[in-house]
């Protein structure tokens, strides 16, 4: 079996494969002080019950992953080990300024977008520590996106900052127009990242219909997707294993 890790700034995701199923996957947070051992301890016990003939990763946290690799080495080692870095065969070709800017988990999403969704462009939307928006041409490369602060974070901010703010819990409220402070919060947070979604969707889709002569899937992943799944007006699909399908395919790339 295969074990994919994509390891986030907030949060590490795990998931198992049998073959191209993905047998179960779990959501753990992300510490960067966590040693080898520590790691081992959190992740071995996850997945003692499943015999783990294969690994594949990404990072972006260069803390863990250098803990990741001696974890790796000292657990797994007779185990054929794919880290997404350079050198790596990913299958993406980046058009971008410059390529070592771009992080791995982007380059992932891109391969599993165009593998899922492969007649015409697409842009995935991933809403985690930060909200990446990445195009994917019709032949898979890697066009560049957007970035913008991320959901959580930017209502940490504002609790931070505001002295009568607080944080609230991230659900749909009942109307768009809040009747309290609290629904006021949860209003501009949902429906303003929806939004700014949709803007920036919108304004994407002008240029890869000028580029292509197409309009593209938008597919959303990440943690926090759910948050406006049903709010966003562009948005397509929701696939929320994205990555760990990418991580599976560029394992299967590099054997």
């Amino acid at each position: 079996m295969l074990l994919a890790i994509d390891v986030g700034n907030t949060n590490t995701v795990l998931g198992v494969f049998e073959g191209e199923v993905l047998s179960h996957s779990w959501r753990v947070k992300t510490d960067p002080r966590n040693t080898a051992d520590e790691l081992w301890l959190q992740y071995g016990a996850l997945v003692a019950n499943y015999k783990i003939c294969g690994l594949s990763v990404c990072s972006t946290v260069p803390a863990t992953l250098r803990e990741l690799r001696t974890m790796i080495a000292a657990y797994f080692p007779d185990i054929r080990t794919t880290i997404v870095e350079p050198g790596i065969k990913t299958g993406v070709p980046l058009l971008v300024d410059n390529p070592k800017e771009i992080g791995a988990d982007r380059i992932v999403n891109t391969l599993a977008a165009h593998t899922l969704y492969p007649n015409g462009p697409a842009i995935v939307v991933d809403f985690g520590t930060s909200t990446n928006l990445d195009v994917v041409s019709p032949k898979g490369e890697f066009l560049g996106g957007a970035l913008a602060p991320g959901i959580e974070i930017s209502v940490d901010a504002l609790a931070a900052r505001a002295a009568q703010l607080r944080k609230v819990e991230l659900v749909r409220p009942k109307s768009v127009i809040g009747k309290n402070t609290v629904e006021a919060l949860q209003s501009g947070t949902i429906y303003g990242f929806a939004g700014q979604v949709d803007g920036l969707v919108n304004r994407i889709t002008v240029e890869l219909v000028e580029s292509y002569g197409a309009r593209p899937t938008v597919v959303a992943t990440g943690g926090l997707a759910p948050l406006v799944m049903g709010i966003s007006e562009t948005i397509q699909f929701h696939e929320p294993d994205l990555t760990l399908l990418g991580l599976r395919l560029i394992h299967e790339r590099n054997g």
